[in-house]
């Protein structure tokens, strides 16, 4: 029998030839705080698709300037960036994977020297600046940053778009009632709270009929809390809305103890693909194939996103298909010592 981790997987109107995603990991690499991809991306993320990933997801991706995570980030908020992301698209899929961006805004977890923006006026931890609670205008620009976002990625080729709606940044931010204290229509009720993301994905979609993902962070591990429960209710949502696939992190937006050990995500992403019928993605500490394998055999999840394990080694993929015995075809430059 054929590992499941090798097969193709049609999601939408695209076909990934594995199961097999990078995950979006910032690397804090742009030079001169504008933004612009530059010789690391694209040695970074080519290097991965050289090495049979299916799909490659790029790093956080800033909507605004006041959404990076760190002066480093790599960003979308102008049309200048285009070009330089347009050509890493290229390359990423001239070796035969599907290219991703993942576009974002860092809230109230913003590391800069300006002013940043959130939900409410609540630091994420003591070390931290406190924000400025997001203006009505606020919203609707942050808004329509994400919808030209998207019309960016459009023009730069990009296969997929997912929105990052997890690990504490803005949009979880307004999911969470840790840190959305609103009394307005965007704050309150589970409904209001996800008013925000729901604006966000109607604003993308305007421009972007592609394939969407949205990470989630699907347990904030405090009492008061967002649960697996609360995101299955988000899941069928963003269903309706037009999500294609649910990529199942969670943790970050609030300081939290985490027990992490192998696969300790894998649940959420199996309750939110049965419960709320829609395709996932399981990603945390899942580092050998046989573990990846089980989890698609087992249906858990539709999509085995990688992260540590891809920058530890780039040609994991043909570490998992000598693991289960399942041949891979290399690039014709490497025949002779791919074996």
């Amino acid at each position: 029998m054929s590992a499941k981790l090798f097969e193709p997987y049609q999601i939408n109107n695209l076909i990934l030839k594995n199961r097999i995603v990078m995950s979006p990991m910032c690397m804090y690499s742009c030079h001169n705080e504008d933004g612009m991809a530059g010789d690391w991306h694209y040695t970074h993320y080519t290097s991965r698709a050289v090495g049979q990933a299916g799909l490659i997801i790029l790093e956080a991706t800033a909507v605004t300037p006041q959404g990076r995570i760190s002066p480093r980030d790599l960003g979308i908020w102008s049309d200048a960036h285009v070009e330089g992301l347009r050509k890493l698209v290229s390359m990423i899929q001239a070796h035969g994977a599907k290219a991703g961006i993942q576009i974002a805004h860092a809230g109230r977890k913003a590391e800069l020297e300006e002013e940043i923006i959130a939900p409410s006026a609540i630091p994420f931890n003591d070390q931290m600046k406190t924000p400025k609670e997001m203006s009505l205008s606020d919203i609707n620009d942050t808004v329509l940053a994400f919808g030209k976002a998207a019309e960016r990625a459009k023009q730069a080729g990009f296969d997929i778009i997912e929105i990052h709606g997890a690990h504490g940044y803005l949009i979880n931010e307004f999911l969470s009632p840790l840190s959305n204290h609103r009394t307005d229509e965007y704050g309150g009720s589970v409904e209001n709270r996800y008013r925000f993301l729901k604006e966000v994905i109607a604003e993308v979609k305007k421009v972007w009929d592609g394939t969407l993902f949205v990470r989630v962070s699907a347990n904030d591990y405090l009492e008061e809390g967002l649960t697996p429960d609360d995101y299955v209710t988000f899941a069928k949502w963003m269903k309706e809305d037009g999500v294609h696939l649910i990529d199942v992190s969670s943790g970050a937006v609030s300081p939290a103890k985490i027990h992490a050990y192998p696969g300790y995500q894998v649940p959420f992403s199996e309750k939110i693909k049965h419960e709320a019928h829609i395709a996932t993605g399981a990603v945390g500490l899942i580092t050998t194939g046989i573990q990846a394998e089980e989890i698609l055999q087992n249906n858990r999840a539709d999509l085995i996103f990688l992260g540590r394990a891809l920058l530890k080694d780039p040609y994991w993929p043909r570490t998992a298909a000598n693991e289960l015995g399942h041949p891979i075809e290399p690039p014709v430059q490497y025949e002779r010592g791919w074996k």
